[in-house]
């Protein structure tokens, strides 16, 4: 099912948690990201602009992985900003739309390996 899970043993708590925690954010990004896509223009250009400034405060942290979330959240501020623009419109909104899709399926895929966890621990 996966390296960090053991073939036949029980699921690890740190491992389930990581699971957890990243279906879930995923499957909230990937609804933020349609949320963002359906604002009107100058409200998309807001959130946004607010999303960037939020990628960048996880940036500062020092856990890597909340340097990596803060990393796709400014993506996702600047192309929801790109989304709203005239001339990149036709380009941002689509790819906006299939990072959402594919944020969701992976949380999802996600959620499958956590209940398969906790299905171990039994």
């Amino acid at each position: 099912m996966n390296d960090l899970i053991p073939d036949g043993g029980i699921t690890p708590t740190p491992v389930l948690a990581k699971l957890g925690v990243s279906a879930v954010g995923f499957l909230a990004g990937g609804v933020g990201l349609f949320v963002l896509g359906i604002l009107p223009a100058p409200m998309g250009i807001v959130a946004g602009g607010l999303a960037a400034v939020l990628g960048i405060g996880a940036l500062l942290s020092r856990d890597p992985d909340d340097r990596k979330g803060g990393i796709i959240i400014i993506a996702a501020g600047i192309v929801s900003i790109l989304a709203r623009l005239p001339l990149s419109r036709v380009v941002a909104a689509p790819v906006m739309r299939i990072a959402a899709l594919g944020f969701i399926v992976y949380g999802v895929w996600k959620g499958i390996q956590f209940f398969k966890g906790l299905k171990t621990r039994r």
